[in-house]
C-alpha cells in the first residue's frame, strides 16, 4: 500500500464514503433550513431576512459550545470504537447529555426573556431589532431541544450508524421547509405569519427530531443512556474529556463569537450590506457541506485506527485525506463561481445590496480553499488524533489578531467599503494554509488515546 496512491485503495474510500456521505447530507440539510428561512423570508422582505439572519447568530453561538460537547464525544467515542469499548462510550453519551442539556438551558432563558438586548448586540436599526425579538421569542424554544438531538446524532455516526443520523436530519428539515412555506406565507388556510412562522417552523422540526432520535436509540446495536450513568463519575474519563474538548470549546468560542462579530460589522454597515450578507452566508454554509462531511468523516476513520493501535495506517489516512482537502477546496471553489450568476438571477434584493452580494461571492470563492483545507486538516485529522490545542491558538492569532481588528477597524474608524471589509473577515483561513500543514508534518495528532484500564 504506498503512500500517495490515493484513488487505488478501495477498503479506504470504501469507508471514507460511508461515513463522509451521511455527515455531508446531514450538513447541507442543516444549512438548507438557513437556505430556506433566507429565500422564503427574502421574498416577503428584505428586512425580515436580514432580521432573522441576525438573530439566529444567536443559536450559532450555542452551536459553538454545543459543537465543542459533541467533538468531546466523537474524538474520544471513535477511538473508543475502534478498541470496542461500548461501556466507555455509553458513559461519554451521559456526559455529554449532561452537559448539553444545561447549555440549551442558558440559550433558551436568553432568547426567550431578553431577546431585544441580544439583537442590540448585532445591530441598531429598529425595524431589524423588533423583527428579530418576534423572531427569538419563539424559536428560543427549540433552542432548549438542540444540545440533546444533537448527542444523540453524535453517538450514531461514532457507533456505525451515520446514515440513521443523516435520515433524521434530513426527515427534520424537510419538515422545517415544508412548515416554512406553510407558515410564512399562510398556506393550506394558515395565516402568514412570517418571521414567526419561520420561528415555529423551527420548533416543531426539532421536537419531531428529538423524538426520533431517541426513538432510534432503543433500536438493536444503538446505544442508548441509561439513567445509572447520569449520576455516575468518572474522574479518569471526566479528565480526558476536559482534556480534549476545553481546547475544542476555547477554539468554537473564539471562531464562533469572531464570526458573529462579522456579522455585527455588517449590520452596523447598513441594511444592504447586511442582507447581502445573509445571502453570502447561506451559500457558504451549503458550498461548505462537501469539507464539513469530509473531516467529520475522514476524522472519525482516523480515529478508528489510532484507538485500534494502528498508527501507522491513522498516519496514511490522514496523509491522504489532506490531498483530498485541497481537491474539495478547488471544488468548492469552482462551485462557488458557478452559483453566483444563478443566485444573483433568483434573489430579490436593492441594486446596492446586488452590487455587494456579487462582490461577497467572489472573494468567498476564494476562501472557500482555505476553509475545505483547515476543516479537513484541523477539524478531522488533528482532532481525531486529540491534537486540539493547535485550533485555538491559530484562531487567537489570525482570527482575532489580523481578521478581527482590521474589519472593525474597517467598520468603526476608517469607515472603509463594504467589501473592503468584507475582505477582511476572510483573511483567516487562507492565511493559516502554510501553518496549518507545518504543524500537521509535526505529527503530534498520531496517537492513541484510549485507557487499557479505567
Amino acid at each position: 500500500m504506498k503512500q500517495w496512491s490515493l484513488f487505488q485503495d478501495k477498503v479506504f474510500y470504501k469507508k471514507l464514503w460511508r461515513l463522509a456521505f451521511p455527515i455531508a447530507l446531514q450538513s447541507l440539510m442543516l444549512a438548507l433550513v438557513a437556505a430556506a428561512d433566507a429565500l422564503m423570508l427574502g421574498r416577503v422582505e428584505q428586512n425580515a431576512m436580514a432580521a432573522v439572519s441576525l438573530a439566529t447568530q444567536i443559536q450559532f453561538i450555542q452551536n459553538m459550545v454545543l459543537s465543542a460537547i459533541v467533538a468531546g464525544i466523537v474524538v474520544l467515542g471513535a477511538q473508543y470504537w475502534g478498541k470496542g469499548d461500548k461501556e466507555t462510550i455509553r458513559r461519554l453519551f451521559a456526559m455529554g447529555l449532561r452537559l448539553s442539556g444545561g447549555v440549551s438551558l442558558v440559550f433558551f432563558l436568553a432568547c426567550v426573556f431578553f431577546p431585544r438586548s441580544l439583537m442590540l448586540i448585532f445591530t441598531n436599526e429598529e425595524a431589524l431589532i423588533a423583527i428579530g425579538v418576534r423572531y427569538l421569542r419563539i424559536a428560543g424554544w427549540s433552542y432548549l431541544l438542540t444540545g440533546i438531538s444533537q448527542c444523540y446524532l453524535a453517538i450514531m455516526k461514532v457507533t456505525d450508524h451515520p446514515t440513521q443520523a443523516a435520515r433524521v436530519s434530513t426527515g427534520a428539515v424537510l419538515c422545517n421547509i415544508v412548515l416554512n412555506a406553510v407558515l410564512i406565507y399562510g398556506l393550506l388556510g394558515f395565516p402568514a405569519m412570517k418571521e414567526e412562522g419561520a420561528a415555529l417552523a423551527t420548533l416543531i422540526s426539532r421536537v419531531l427530531e428529538l423524538a426520533w432520535v431517541v426513538a432510534c436509540s432503543f433500536r438493536k446495536d444503538y446505544l442508548h443512556p441509561r439513567l445509572k450513568d447520569f449520576f455516575r463519575r468518572e474522574k479518569w474519563l471526566e479528565k480526558d474529556f476536559a482534556r480534549y474538548a476545553l481546547p475544542i470549546l476555547g477554539a468554537s468560542l473564539a471562531w464562533g463569537v469572531g464570526f458573529t462579530s462579522y456579522s455585527a460589522f455588517m449590520g452596523h454597515l447598513g441594511t444592504d450590506a447586511t442582507a447581502a450578507n445573509s445571502v453570502a452566508a447561506v451559500v457558504r454554509d451549503l458550498v461548505c457541506c462537501l469539507c464539513n462531511g469530509l473531516a467529520s468523516g475522514g476524522g472519525i476513520l482516523v480515529g478508528n485506527e489510532l484507538g485500534a493501535g494502528d498508527l501507522k495506517k491513522g498516519k496514511l489516512y490522514g496523509d491522504r485525506l489532506v490531498l483530498l482537502s485541497f481537491l474539495t477546496g478547488g471544488v468548492s471553489t469552482g462551485a462557488m463561481l458557478l452559483i453566483t450568476p444563478v443566485l444573483m438571477y433568483f434573489v430579490h434584493l436593492t441594486p446596492g445590496a446586488q452590487d455587494y452580494l456579487l462582490g461577497m461571492m467572489l472573494i468567498m470563492a476564494f476562501y472557500m480553499i482555505g476553509r475545505a483545507v483547515n476543516s479537513v486538516i484541523i477539524n478531522g485529522i488533528f482532532a481525531a488524533g486529540g491534537d486540539t490545542m493547535f485550533d485555538m491558538y491559530s484562531l487567537g492569532i489570525t482570527m482575532w489578531c489580523l481578521a478581527v481588528p482590521l474589519a472593525a477597524a474597517g467598520t468603526f474608524l476608517f469607515h472603509w467599503p463594504v467589501l473592503v471589509v468584507y475582505a477582511c473577515t476572510c483573511l483567516d483561513e487562507v492565511g493559516k494554509i502554510p501553518w496549518v500543514l507545518f504543524h500537521y508534518r509535526k505529527n503530534k495528532w498520531v496517537k492513541d488515546l484510549t485507557r487499557t484500564e479505567a
